[in-house]
């Protein structure tokens, strides 16, 4: 007798539609549409919004592939040109771009816009990465290569991934997040220890002694997790420390273990190898 073929097994995947009382994918492309119900905007969905998401990453990682090596400056955007900070924003910028950084900011006004004036009057690249917001924001007339963006975390990942320093100037709660981040994800072992400069020792003197009276003296943080920041008042002491540190690849001898320790350098530094950034 012919041997009988095994009965088939049920694939819940492929009738999960029946099992739901639910019409099949080819069903519903294939129906009439005047028998469809009213359908719903795909583009209001959130598989849409992951689409929108991934191009945002693969719009900003092709603007930005190619800058070279990039400094990120943050702070506030309601200072005007006659702040004190506003001036030493904008000729920080200029010794960065002169000493052969490009210069990305959030592409703003204040000490945004100070950055990307420096960073021209330098003969440097000027970048904004700029963000949807509720109310109007335009993009300052000093940046070369704008990029806009829905999406905070998206944005945020640009100013990290292609800077190889951090100049945080007096600023609100945007500024203070980008600062935060940062060190988190340095403590954390996420991205490279790159300099972070907090500029306008006035202004953060109290922060600072919060973080080390408050957070440090009940043990939030261990006495290393300071070493993270520096204090400067002088746009030439800025330039010089983020060159110092770009030449003599200084993350290297300062690699740090996740939990905050400080851990031996992996091996001497190889200066045929790129300086890339590691994406958070």
């Amino acid at each position: 007798m012919p041997e009988r073929a095994a009965p088939e097994q049920d694939n819940p995947s492929l009738n999960r539609a029946s099992r739901q009382g639910q019409p099949t994918e080819d069903e519903r492309l294939l129906a009439s549409p005047v028998r469809q119900p009213p359908p719903v905007d795909f583009t209001n969905t959130d598989p849409w919004r992951v689409l929108r998401i991934l191009g945002e990453f693969v719009h900003g990682f092709d603007a930005l592939a190619h800058v070279g090596p990039a400094v990120s400056i943050f702070g506030s955007a309601r200072v005007g040109a006659e702040d004190p900070f506003y001036r030493a924003a904008e000729r920080t910028a200029e010794l960065l771009a002169r000493a052969g950084f490009a210069i990305i900011t959030g592409g703003g006004p204040g000490i945004m816009e100070a950055a990307n004036r420096g960073a021209k009057q330098g003969g440097g690249l000027s970048i904004g990465c700029n963000i949807e917001l509720p109310f109007e924001q335009g993009t300052n007339a000093y940046v070369d290569i704008a990029i806009n963006f829905r999406y905070f975390f998206v944005r945020k990942t640009m100013f990290v991934k292609y800077a190889e320093a951090f100049v945080i100037f007096p600023g609100g709660f945007g500024t203070m997040d980008e600062l935060f981040e940062a060190l988190t994800l340095i403590q954390t072992g996420k991205i490279r220890d790159f300099p972070i400069v907090l500029f306008g020792s006035s202004y953060w003197k109290g922060l600072l002694r919060w973080i080390e009276t408050t957070m440090l003296g009940e043990g939030k943080i261990g006495p290393a997790d300071l070493n993270l920041l520096a204090v400067s008042d002088d746009p030439e002491e800025v330039r010089d420390l983020i060159v110092e540190c770009y030449e003599r690849r200084c993350w290297e001898s300062r690699r740090r273990s996740v939990g905050g320790a400080i851990a031996p350098a992996v091996g001497p530094a190889d200066p045929a190898q790129p300086a890339t950034q590691d994406t958070p």
